[in-house]
């Protein structure tokens, strides 16, 4: 017996930034260098990204200043420990808000949920929000809970192993995944390249999976991992002193893009199919040139992808959320009964994760698809070469990141 996705729920904050006008506000800032105000304009510009969303209220110029941004627009670069303050304060209602949604969508009772997974890499508390999902949801004190942490943008596939182990040794049980990341926290001026590009993708969000032994959605079928040696100084994400710290290069895109049919092989074999006999990829859209270079790769057709570009116009890079975002947009699209999907991530490491999905009977949810992405109220408190560079920055800006 295989397990199923049964619904994805999704949230985001209330708060919306156009990228034009946070382009603005970083390409104002006083203190970047030469560089800087060249780099800035070209990663926001071919970012792909149309507008996202974020808990921190002062990055909307038309709103109060506060910790992140003063009464003149300038930028404050508030410690690791201040920013993860706000996530403590910040990240359970959108934990909540998303499982809710999720377990409304799968029409089951909170009383049935026998195990929470649940997922961030832009906080740390305990106890922690996996609690305020039970509290809030009602669901029995005596569930099984497990968090994943600090795993990138690739965490919701270990999150969905883990559920779809326990659907499938347990037919009875009623797992909730819950991924939930607020990576504008990590957001400050700088004439840093991967900071730049960092600032131009990123956005806020929750997006939660209840998975089952049975019924219709997404069958979970297989998963597959590679890791590619070569990229592990390519990509990483560190704790500094002034919030989390992307390391990333500009050649990842171009190992996403060498490696991804490899990745994806044993799951295509073990179907016997080809990629292109895939109508729907989900594909983690950490930037334009991932999402390029895996349709170049797979020789994918352009409604392939639709979803993830649906998802890094509207949302941007939600780190481990996003993925399940892309699978939710699948749903509300809506894929034949049968049909299959296959799901790819890209995390430090340079990790590839991948799974194939099966489409059982009726994928239209049973809320209307312009409901989704509620925004949810969260609270705040206040407080070298040009030339050459620019071509660089604009590969950055749509390069994977995690």
């Amino acid at each position: 017996m295989s397990a199923t996705i049964r619904a994805i729920g999704t949230t985001v904050p209330e708060t919306t930034l156009e990228q034009a006008a946070v382009r603005d506000l970083f390409a104002s800032q006083p203190d970047l260098g030469r560089l800087g105000r060249r780099l800035v304009p070209a990663a926001f510009d071919a970012s792909a990204v149309a507008h996202r969303h974020t808990v921190l209220e002062e990055l909307d110029v038309a709103r109060a200043s506060g910790a992140f941004r003063d009464e003149q627009g300038v930028l404050r670069s508030p410690s690791t420990g201040a920013r993860n303050d706000r996530y403590r304060e910040l990240a359970p209602a959108l934990f909540v808000a998303a499982a809710r949604d999720a377990v409304d969508r799968a029409g089951v009772s909170p009383e049935a949920i026998t195990h929470v997974v649940t997922v961030s890499c832009t906080g740390f508390t305990q106890p922690g929000p996996d609690l305020d999902v039970v509290t809030e949801l009602g669901i029995p004190r005596t569930v099984f809970r497990q968090h994943i942490g600090f795993m990138g943008c690739c965490a919701a596939f270990p999150a969905l192993r883990t559920a779809a182990a326990f659907a499938e040794s347990v037919p009875s049980a009623v797992v909730l995944v819950v991924c939930a990341e607020l990576c504008t926290l990590h957001v400050r001026a700088s004439d840093d390249p991967d900071q730049i590009v960092a600032n131009s993708v990123f956005g806020d969000g929750a997006a939660a999976a209840v998975v089952t032994a049975d019924g219709a959605g997404l069958r979970l079928d297989d998963f597959a991992t590679t890791v590619v040696p070569e990229g592990a100084s390519e990509m990483a994400w560190n704790i500094g002193d002034e919030g989390f710290e992307m390391v990333l290069s500009t050649a990842v895109p171009r190992l996403v893009g060498a490696t991804v049919t490899e990745a994806v092989a044993p799951l295509l074999s073990a179907a016997g199919v080809s990629a292109v006999d895939v109508p729907t990829w989900a594909v983690h859209p950490g930037g334009r040139a991932i999402l390029d270079r895996t349709q170049a790769a797979l020789a994918l057709p352009d409604a392939a992808l639709s979803a993830s570009r649906a998802v890094l116009r509207d949302h941007g890079n939600v780190s481990s959320a996003t993925v399940l975002f892309v699978l939710r947009q699948v749903l509300d699209d809506g894929v034949d009964d049968g049909a299959p999907v296959v799901a790819l991530a890209f995390g430090p490491g340079l990790t590839v994760e991948a799974a194939r999905l099966t489409a059982v009977g009726s994928t239209r949810p049973s809320i209307a698809a312009d409901e989704q992405d509620e925004p949810v109220e969260t609270a705040t408190t206040a407080e070298g070469d040009g030339a050459v560079r620019r071509d660089l920055a604009v590969e950055a800006a749509t390069t994977g990141v995690s």
